[in-house]
């Protein structure tokens, strides 16, 4: 099993190349300088959750689409061989269950969110949705600027074509899955 990396490193270079995007024309784009997207593709950095979405809002991807691997017909995913990509000095890990498929137009995360922890999610692309649900803690959003406390096995639905952030005021681990769904064409 090829580690996240150089999951990132094969999948970027591969749909850069398939757009015949050059590395100019993919950090404008993207917003993410020419220099960081080169030390991608080569394997060099690991790059932030922060990252990873400007790359997918940018070239209108999903984001586990940066670090798919092929899938088998039944697949049983254990979170021991799942890989985080962390942010906020290791506060705030994501890690892909289940990637972007076009016949899901959907994907699924685990958050884990440290206690005093922050996370500001920049818009998605029009149409995407954000389903939430609570599995430990107490979670607070803020979507534009409503703030919502989304308790343990509550969950929340909100359009994510605005800016949210994720916050742990608490002092427990929050953990959630989240499933991103993505409009169909």
């Amino acid at each position: 099993m090829q580690s996240i990396n150089e999951r990132v490193s094969k999948n970027l270079l591969r749909i850069r190349k398939d757009r015949k995007l050059s590395l100019d024309q993919t950090a404008k784009l993207t917003g993410v300088s020419k220099a960081m997207l080169g030390q991608i593709e080569r394997g060099e950095t690991n790059p932030t959750v922060t990252t990873l979405w400007k790359i997918a809002n940018g070239l209108h991807l999903s984001f586990s689409s940066l670090f798919k691997e092929d899938a088998a017909t039944v697949t049983i995913i254990s979170k021991n061989n799942l890989d985080a990509i962390a942010e906020g000095g290791g506060g705030y890990r994501v890690y892909p269950v289940i990637p972007f498929s076009p016949k899901r137009s959907s994907e699924v995360y685990k958050l884990e969110i440290d206690p005093g922890c922050t996370h500001f999610s920049e818009p998605h692309h029009a149409g995407v949705e954000e389903f939430l649900t609570v599995g430990q803690g107490t979670l607070d959003l803020k979507i534009e600027s409503e703030e919502y406390t989304i308790g343990r096995d509550d969950s929340i639905l909100f359009q994510a074509d605005r800016p949210h952030t994720y916050y742990n005021r608490g002092t427990e681990m929050v953990k959630c899955v989240l499933i991103i769904h993505y409009p169909t064409a």
